[in-house]
């Protein structure tokens, strides 16, 4: 248990003092363009075994390890034909790559659940990036939050749910993206959607030439495919027109003047992804049903509703 959570601004000085902290083992919330992620070296057990114990996060689900460059990605990976297009096209930014690990990559176990495989992205936040570079090597970093939960867009999202549990945070302000990475695996199988994101299917094929295929299997290969995740402490309704009699109603678009909280009032899909997971945490804070009103499945609309269908979904326990 960590005795307090420290605050670091995002300057040279705090992105030594937090490179100092992940070079000893210990755990720093940074920055991304998606959302906050819970970094640490990912080379060294016992730190990546901290990101799981803080989150309590299940040990079968593997986490996305964040490179500053090709090179270092390379030197955990192999990088199919496919998998350089798609690098050349996303890269740096919202988009994870499920490879297949190279001999003597030297991560941790636990980064990989055991598989042959391993999750990299190369992230586009000039903060991470920094941090990256200060630190010298590759971070495991899922989202910064408690296993399961909404994930964290601001500072105060990863206190709420991490304070003492972790030992710092860099304070960057508001993520620009607001959803998580899309994440493709490329390998023998083919490539396959392993989770919606900030970068749609369609940008996908215009790469590839083809759409990426759906997993055959209910098997954990990449973060964010439990049924239930992302999810606020209040039970959550979904293709709301309008509220119930205690419900707390999210709007989407014009026609939903009375909601209390609106993805985007003007129908727009990048606003409501980057607002997503601030207004579920808002409408959490009062402690009612949550109601969402329709968002349509088309681009970045299909990462949100991926989104709030797993907050809405049937919970363990």
């Amino acid at each position: 248990m960590t005795r307090d959570t420290v605050m670091l601004p995002p300057t040279e000085v705090g992105l030594r003092a937090a490179a100092e902290i992940l070079t000893a083992g210990g755990l720093v919330a940074m920055p991304t363009e998606t959302v906050y992620g819970l970094a640490a070296d990912a080379r060294n057990p016992a730190a990546v075994a901290g990101i799981f114990a803080a989150k309590q996060r299940p040990a079968h689900n593997p986490l996305i390890v964040h490179v500053a460059s090709r090179a270092e990605a390379d030197a955990l990976a192999r990088f199919s034909d496919a998998a350089e297009a798609l690098a050349r096209a996303f890269w740096p930014g919202p988009l994870t790559l499920v490879l297949p690990l190279r001999d003597g990559h030297g991560l941790a176990p636990a980064v990989t659940a055991g598989l042959g495989t391993v999750a990299l992205r190369l992230p586009a936040h000039p903060i991470a990036r920094s941090l990256l570079e200060a630190f010298g090597g590759p971070l495991a970093a899922p989202s910064a939050n408690p296993s399961g939960r909404i994930s964290p867009t601001t500072p105060a999202h990863v206190l709420s749910g991490l304070r003492g549990r972790i030992a710092a945070v860099i304070d960057a302000g508001p993520c620009a993206v607001g959803l998580e990475s899309t994440i493709l695996m490329v390998g023998a199988q083919g490539k396959q959607l392993l989770r919606a994101g900030a970068i749609s299917a369609e940008a996908v094929q215009a790469v590839l030439g083809t759409a990426p295929e759906q997993p055959s299997t209910g098997r954990i290969t990449a973060p964010g495919q439990f049924a239930s995740h992302y999810a606020p402490r209040a039970t959550l309704r979904l293709g709301a027109t309008s509220p119930a009699p205690g419900e707390v109603w999210i709007g989407f678009g014009p026609d939903c003047a009375g909601a209390a909280f609106s993805l985007s009032a003007a129908g727009d899909l990048d606003e409501a992804a980057a607002r997503l997971f601030a207004v579920l945490h808002e409408a959490d804070t009062l402690g009612q049903p949550i109601a969402v009103a329709p968002v349509p499945e088309t681009g970045l609309g299909v990462a949100i509703n991926d989104r709030l269908r797993r907050a809405a979904a049937p919970r363990d326990g």
